[in-house]
């Protein structure tokens, strides 16, 4: 914990000389709240008022817990490249703690909407967050705000700052374009890439390299039921040097092709066919498995952020708050993925909330 704290020291303060609260104890008191289930600076306030003689053991409170108003001002004036470098700072220390080192397999790259907290009179735009996250651990290594909503330049300076070496980045098919894999690359990384209609001789040609495979392509398949309905995948690899010089796209060896249908319960079908490109060579099975492995960053970091942390309905607004608070989400998502209790996030909160000795748990491996 105390490796935390002074990480978390390390922030510039954006407030007057007279600030009353210690910035490094407002953002420990708003991430421990959050932890034990806290949704809004109000909340945070409630939180610290409530354990304000216990949180006093942690951090100094010497003019006691700070007020609703003292959270919202923080993270509205907060400048979040301040938040992201300690972001990343706790992310190296909680690595290096728990022996991961940097990440090794499957990175997924995606954008998530915070739907509520958008400013007056743009709904049509709230603001998004980018996420890299660590298939493997479960982890959160990097987020950012996409400023203007501009998903790619967002994806690309975050790709800029991480350990990627051998890794397999995916990403969805607004990122299938020369840049994205100019930058994996250049990571000494490989991609896995969507590709669709958006780029359209690659996807034509792509398409055209299938249809004249035909049969011919090695390809796996598997088949799966629950929940009342049936799905089948099947995956087929293609080479594609021929195609990486004629499209001029940067590291491109290897095509792929996934046909997933599913039949449901009132015995309907449906369908569907995506394209993907590869910077190397891989097997059917293993571009099944690099697939499924990306779907990680949805129902495990944003289903989890939606349903557990109730971001969707989170109405911060003004200023920075959006992004911060997401940052802050984010980072308790870490600490309750990285310990080892086999319970749901859920679970591990109110637990938090419940019990002193298990809230101080959480960051037993900070020492």
């Amino acid at each position: 914990m105390a490796s935390l704290i002074s990480i978390l020291r390390e922030v510039h303060d954006p407030r007057d000389v007279n600030a009353r609260h210690d910035l490094a104890s407002v953002l420990f008191l708003a991430l421990a709240a959050t932890l034990c289930g806290a949704k809004s600076c109000v909340e945070m306030a409630e939180f610290s008022d409530g354990n304000a003689e216990e949180l006093s053991a942690l951090v100094p409170l010497p003019h006691g817990a700070p007020s609703h108003d003292t959270f919202s001002r923080v993270f509205r004036l907060l400048d979040p490249a301040e938040l992201a470098r300690a972001f990343a700072a706790f992310m190296g220390a909680l690595r290096q703690e728990l022996g991961l080192g940097p990440a090794r397999g499957v990175v997924a790259v995606d954008a998530k909407s915070l739907r509520r907290g958008y400013e007056k009179g743009r709904a049509h735009m709230p603001p998004m967050m980018v996420s890299v996250w660590d298939t493997e651990t479960r982890l959160a290594i990097a987020q950012g705000r996409a400023p203007g909503n501009g998903e790619v330049k967002a994806t690309l300076a975050l790709l800029k700052g991480l350990v990627l070496k051998g890794c397999t980045v995916t990403a969805d098919a607004l990122h299938g374009h020369a840049e994205m894999a100019r930058a994996v690359r250049a990571a000494k990384a490989h991609y896995c890439l969507g590709l669709k209609g958006n780029r359209g001789p690659l996807f034509a040609a792509v398409a055209a390299s299938f249809a004249s495979a035909d049969e011919d392509a090695p390809f796996h398949e598997t088949t799966e039921a629950g929940h009342g309905r049936q799905e089948r995948r099947r995956a087929s690899v293609l080479p594609a040097k021929a195609l990486a010089a004629a499209h001029a796209f940067p590291g491109l060896a290897a095509v792929g092709r996934i046909d997933a249908s599913r039949v449901l319960p009132d015995g309907r079908t449906t369908g569907a066919t995506r394209y993907l490109l590869l910077s190397r060579p891989v097997s059917p099975r293993k571009l099944l498995d690099t697939v499924r492995a990306h779907w990680s960053i949805e129902n495990h970091l944003h289903w989890t952020l939606d349903v557990v942390f109730d971001e969707d309905d989170a109405r911060a607004r003004k200023n920075y708050a959006p992004e911060n608070l997401a940052v802050i989400r984010r980072l308790a998502l870490n600490i309750l993925n990285a310990h080892p209790d086999k319970r749901s996030t859920a679970s591990k909160m109110r637990q938090a909330k419940w019990k002193q000795q298990y809230f101080l748990s959480l960051f037993a491996h900070l020492q």
